[in-house]
Parts: structure tokens; C-alpha cells; sequence
């Protein structure tokens, strides 16, 4: 038996192993799974977070991940709160009101503003890199820059506009 292990731990570095191979070596399963677990054993492991350098443009994927779930949660309850007291008369669109315009309110409608426009920036940046553009390290680096600092400076004037005018 321990023959067949080898011979076929020799099988498995070589070319593509498929279940006739296996058939034609006479090699049980368990032989299969213990030279499998074997070479598992000796393979390099990947990259950990500690090995990579932090960088903005794994702060902008966090960010467009993260700006898309909060999106999604919160933006869709706030949204549907809004049509619901709308539809509902002018009594219930005036405690809507009340708790939008609060300090409370409008932390969490600008904290919404400023994710639409985060994951907007972050999606434009995709954009650009799934045409095959912007893979240069400094490239990638500024536009991620660009990104999170537009999300931000889109916010302050969607703001200004609305509370401005």
C-alpha cells in the first residue's frame, strides 16, 4: 500500500489527475485524500493582512462595501418610512418630518448622502479599472484619493445647495 501512496503522490505533482487515472493506478480513496492532504500541507500560504501594506485603495474598497450594505439597510428603511408617511396623510408625513429635520435626522440623512456619493466615486473608480485603465500603482493610488475625496466634497455641496437655497 504504501507503494501505491507514492506512485501516486508522483501522479498528483504531474499532469491533470482525473478519476480514470486514479481508476488505472489501482489507487483506493483514502490514498487519494491522504497524498492530497500531503501536498496540501506543503503549499505556501497567502498573504495575510499583516504582510500587505495599507493602502487608500483598500480603503476605498472597504468604504464602497460597506457605504452599499448601509445603503441598502438604512437608505431602504428611511425611503420607505418617507413613502409610507407620504401616503399615509399629512399627519403622519409631520412626524416623518419631525424626526428628519432633528439633529438626529439630518446626521443620518447627510451620513446617506455622503455613502451615495462615497459608493458613486468607488463605482466610477471600477468603472475605469474594469476597462483595463488606472492599474499603475501610483494611478490607482491617486484615484483612489480622488475617490474618497469626492465623496466628501459632493456631500458638502449637495448640502450647501439644499440648505442654501
Amino acid at each position: 500500500m504504501a507503494n501505491r501512496n507514492r506512485n501516486f503522490a508522483s501522479l498528483i505533482e504531474g499532469p491533470l489527475v482525473t478519476g480514470d487515472t486514479i481508476a488505472r493506478a489501482g489507487i483506493t480513496p483514502w490514498a487519494f485524500n491522504n497524498a492530497t492532504e500531503h501536498n496540501m500541507a506543503n503549499r505556501p500560504l497567502s498573504p495575510h493582512l499583516q504582510i500587505w501594506k495599507w493602502g487608500p485603495h483598500m480603503t476605498v474598497s472597504i468604504l464602497h462595501r460597506i457605504t452599499g450594505s448601509g445603503m441598502a439597510l438604512v437608505g431602504l428603511g428611511v425611503l420607505l418610512w418617507w413613502l409610507g408617511a407620504a401616503a399615509s396623510g399629512p399627519d403622519a408625513y409631520e412626524t416623518f418630518h419631525g424626526h428628519a429635520s432633528s439633529w438626529y435626522g439630518m446626521a443620518l440623512l447627510i451620513g446617506l448622502t455622503w455613502a451615495f456619493f462615497n459608493h458613486m466615486s468607488s463605482g466610477l473608480r471600477h468603472f475605469v479599472l474594469d476597462m483595463g485603465a488606472g492599474y499603475e500603482i501610483e494611478t490607482n493610488r491617486n484615484f483612489s484619493v480622488v475617490s474618497i475625496i469626492s465623496g466628501i466634497v459632493l456631500t458638502a455641496a449637495f448640502w450647501a445647495f439644499i440648505l442654501l437655497r
